[in-house]
């Protein structure tokens, strides 16, 4: 389950935090690093106690390998499109699309937006369907000064 969220959620995170800049090794390299970031973080609230250390880094570590992988699994125009339901899309309305090229599937749905520092926030929900498995994370993504997204958790 833990493994699951980590890796949609580095999917996503590379997705928008990269928009349509980055080349494939680059996508995979910041995956790992988002993926490693958002591991530790889930493996430090899990983990309790004299357990709490190992939990952050057995979940910076498997975050760090699965963000690698998912950053490979979105395309320039799957992060194009992730970006731009989070812009255009309703609070509610999913947008869903199938890669032709990799034969992934994705659905964003904003589900809450509000205003932090006078930009708008949007909490959202993925839905990826990757080498045939379904796996669904909850995020936060704030717009930045540039008009891009940057993913908050």
């Amino acid at each position: 389950m833990i493994s699951n969220r980590l890796f949609v959620s580095g999917l996503v995170a590379s997705a928008i935090a990269l928009g349509g800049c980055a080349g494939p090794n680059q996508n995979e390299q910041a995956g790992q690093v988002i993926g490693a970031i958002a591991g530790g973080v889930l493996g430090n609230q899990v983990g309790s106690g004299s357990g709490r250390v190992a939990a952050t880094i057995a979940g910076t570590m498997l975050g760090g390998y699965l963000g690698g992988k998912l950053g490979r699994a979105m395309d320039e125009n799957d992060r194009y499109r992730a970006a731009q339901a989070l812009e255009s899309s309703p609070t509610g309305r999913t947008v869903s699309w199938r890669n032709p090229d990799s034969g992934n599937e994705f659905a964003v749905t904003p589900t809450k937006t509000y205003y932090e520092q006078d930009r708008p926030c949007r909490e959202y929900t993925t839905e990826g369907w990757i080498g045939g498995r379904k796996e669904t994370i909850y995020g936060t993504a704030c717009r930045q000064p540039d008009g891009s997204w940057q993913v908050s958790n």
